[in-house]
């Protein structure tokens, strides 16, 4: 089965699928969450391929996920935003993240890539961690986030090793 039928079933798993069924995406929505906004950004952190990342991003502008906007006009340069329905993936990401920490951590030692506390309850949000039943969906807009050292050491490994590519291969 094509993509292109799976976005034409009537399951709404497949037709999601459809629209963030590839790691990449998910990893796009991450770095937007966490407030990267600019395309050398993004592929810093994700390692795509610029022709990758442009086709994902392109991709996830048509389907109304996230939106461009111009910071710069000569030359052109956007940066990307999560809409309303991209912000609404959020709690996708949220159960991915509790999932990994539940099955990779059982006992709940490991100190996590990103600690995150939640603004109104103030509870720390962890592998059991749920929104209050009733409330608005769950958004990371809603959290104080703290990056661990180990992955703030990780993110800044892998911007230098992009910044230190880009150089090699402008020479």
């Amino acid at each position: 089965m094509s993509w292109d039928e799976v976005c034409e079933s009537v399951c709404p798993i497949a037709r999601s699928l459809s629209v963030v069924g590839d790691r990449w995406t998910l990893l796009i929505l991450r770095e937007l969450s966490m407030g990267s906004r600019r395309f050398e950004e993004i592929q810093a952190q994700t390692g795509m391929s610029s022709f990758l990342l442009s086709t994902r991003l392109k991709r996830l502008e048509k389907d109304g996920v996230i939106e461009r906007r111009l910071y710069n006009e000569r030359p052109p340069r956007y940066e990307y935003h999560a809409t309303a329905k991209g912000k609404d993936l959020d709690e996708v990401l949220l159960l991915l993240r509790a999932w990994q920490m539940k099955w990779d951590d059982p006992q709940g030692k490991a100190e996590p890539a990103v600690h995150l506390v939640h603004k109104r309850s103030k509870k720390v949000v962890d592998a059991s961690w749920r929104p209050t039943p009733g409330s608005k969906p769950f958004s990371f807009d809603d959290t104080h986030a703290t990056i661990s050292p180990a992955f703030a050491a990780e993110r800044e490994e892998r911007k230098a090793a992009f910044l230190a590519a880009r150089r090699s291969g402008d020479s």
